[in-house]
């Protein structure tokens, strides 16, 4: 199975180093995406910001360039957002969708829109400088990068494109303070279109816990016949 893996906010496909290590020693093909305007190598155009719809057309451009193997597509944290609009484009495209401690927008739901008040007071106080920019929050690797505000407040927009639906996988953090994913875990605990697991660890999964996340999509492969 080939994994496309896509960072939450400020982060970019670093964070999934030690993930893809294991995957990749299992045998699966790993691709771990820094979005566009996060890259740690330079500073970004400050002008011109990315948003959602940059990322999407991003992380699609990638999955449907593909040799046709198949797909599990991974966002963690503001990444369900973009996961979700690749899946609407590329329908039958991808074989998996695994939300990470993630948004799970419908139509015309934004990350703004979906977060808890703590996360829109960081928004905003982070963009304070130049209003395009959040700034990277207290605690992240030193590689992160400032991100793009227009992507989380642009909303997205989604069509239903015809074709098999993805099965789909939500990977909870368990409780933490200010999670926006609180209602969301409860409401997919008992979905049966869902399957649900949970890694305890808060909300960077990958971080704290990066063994048990690559296990955890390891197994997706073994249940995908």
């Amino acid at each position: 199975m080939k994994f496309v893996m896509v960072p939450g906010g400020w982060q970019g496909g670093w964070v999934f180093d030690p993930v893809a290590a294991e995957l990749r020693r299992d045998g699966h093909h790993v691709e771990a995406v820094t979005l566009a305007g996060l890259e740690p190598d330079g500073p970004p155009d400050v002008d011109r910001p990315p948003n959602l719809d940059t990322h999407i057309d991003q992380v699609a451009e990638l999955v449907g360039g593909g040799d046709g193997t198949p797909v599990a597509l991974c966002g963690h944290s503001y990444a369900g957002m973009v996961i979700t609009g690749v899946a609407d484009r590329l329908g039958g495209r991808i074989d998996q969708l695994v939300y990470i401690d993630a948004y799970v927008p419908d139509d015309g739901d934004s990350c703004w829109s979906l977060t808890s008040d703590r996360f829109r007071e960081m928004f905003m106080a982070g963009a304070r400088a130049d209003g395009r920019w959040v700034t990277v929050p207290d605690g992240l690797d030193p590689r992160a990068r400032p991100h793009p505000l227009a992507s989380l407040v642009q909303s997205i927009r989604l069509t239903g494109t015809p074709g098999p639906a993805p099965r789909r996988t939500f990977i909870s953090g368990g409780p933490w303070q200010g999670s926006p994913f609180t209602t969301l875990t409860e409401r997919l605990r008992d979905d049966a279109g869902w399957r649900f697991l949970e890694i305890p660890v808060g909300h960077n999964i990958a971080r704290r816990d990066p063994h048990r996340l690559a296990v955890a999509l390891g197994s997706l492969s073994t249940n995908s016949a």
